[in-house]
């Protein structure tokens, strides 16, 4: 007999605190909080929102003519197989999480074949983008944890990772997910990868995105009023407020923005920290994952802990 049958099926490691559906109450404190969001500035205009659809559509168009040439003048490929060698954008950060407002940058990230090094994408891509009326304030920054080009690209900010694959050809159709594609990696294009990995697997394990994207922006607004929105001061990023809020939606998976935020800090202040917040089981795989068991064992007694938050 298979006991799996009748068990339900939830997002999370624990199962949903209360599964009701919106009363009256909270939709109508839903309305007035998306009333304030917009009246805050915290959504972009229909214009800027097209116009950042346009740039990445250039951008896709770029690192594609690159990593042509590099097949075509470094590695001598045939015409067909240069084509065929691909090279792809993916965004990530606030942008692919729905809760970007105006002016803010586009975290993205080119993904190339094996054949093409990162010393082509700081030299061969940055001529390519200087050479473009668009773009201008462009900048190469290699010595940073994660390698960046910065820019602004007809005016929306850009900031470019980059990370090649053990691949021979990186097709449209690509995506992230599996985790094979981090094996032989090197450690520098693992972290470029992460963050799209990190922000994609957030998106598929919170109940309702709608609800998590509203409720994101309030808590985003509140942080940033109050100065504690900044992992470079010593507070929390973006992604781990995100991770935050989706851990709340798990637990109210058929909760509006206005219950959610409400129970986030409710629940925040109550959580018996430093008990990590997990998104869902801590998983084996072919890069290294913070666990917070193993770290507590080797480091509770030179460390003091104060809160974790994960989700694999």
């Amino acid at each position: 007999m298979d006991l799996t049958i009748n068990q339900p099926k939830h997002l999370g490691v624990t199962p949903p605190i209360v599964t009701a559906h919106p009363t009256q109450r909270e939709i109508e404190v839903t309305d007035l909080l998306l009333q304030e969001l917009t009246v805050q500035g915290t959504f972009e205009s229909d214009d800027e929102s097209k116009r950042r659809e346009v740039v990445l559509g250039k951008l896709d168009g770029l690192v594609k003519d690159f990593v042509y040439q590099i097949s075509r003048e470094k590695e001598n490929l045939p015409e067909p197989d240069a084509r065929e060698a691909g090279g792809k954008i993916f965004t990530f950060g606030s942008y692919r999480l729905g809760v970007h407002g105006a002016g803010t940058d586009i975290d993205t990230l080119c993904v190339v074949p094996r054949h093409v090094s990162r010393e082509d994408f700081f030299t061969v891509m940055y001529d390519f983008l200087k050479k473009r009326n668009e773009v201008n304030e462009l900048t190469c920054v290699t010595d940073a944890y994660v390698p960046v080009i910065k820019m602004k690209f007809q005016d929306i900010p850009i900031d470019l990772v980059f990370a090649r694959l053990n691949l021979s050809r990186v097709p449209d159709d690509l995506e992230l997910r599996e985790n094979s594609l981090l094996e032989n990696l090197d450690e520098t294009c693992v972290r470029s990868i992460n963050g799209s990995r990190v922000t994609d697997e957030i998106l598929r394990l919170v109940p309702s995105i709608p609800a998590f994207r509203r409720s994101l922006r309030c808590i985003k607004l509140w942080a940033k009023r109050r100065a504690i929105y900044s992992n470079v001061m010593g507070f929390l990023g973006g992604v781990a407020w995100a991770m935050l809020v989706a851990r709340i939606c798990q637990l109210y998976p058929n909760a509006i923005a206005g219950a959610i935020v409400s129970r986030f800090f409710r629940i925040m202040y109550q959580w018996n920290w430093p008990q990590p917040v997990l998104l869902k089981p801590i998983e084996d795989g072919p890069v290294r994952v913070w666990n917070p068991k193993i770290l507590f064992l080797l480091e509770s007694e030179q460390t003091s802990y104060i809160m974790g938050i994960d989700f694999i």
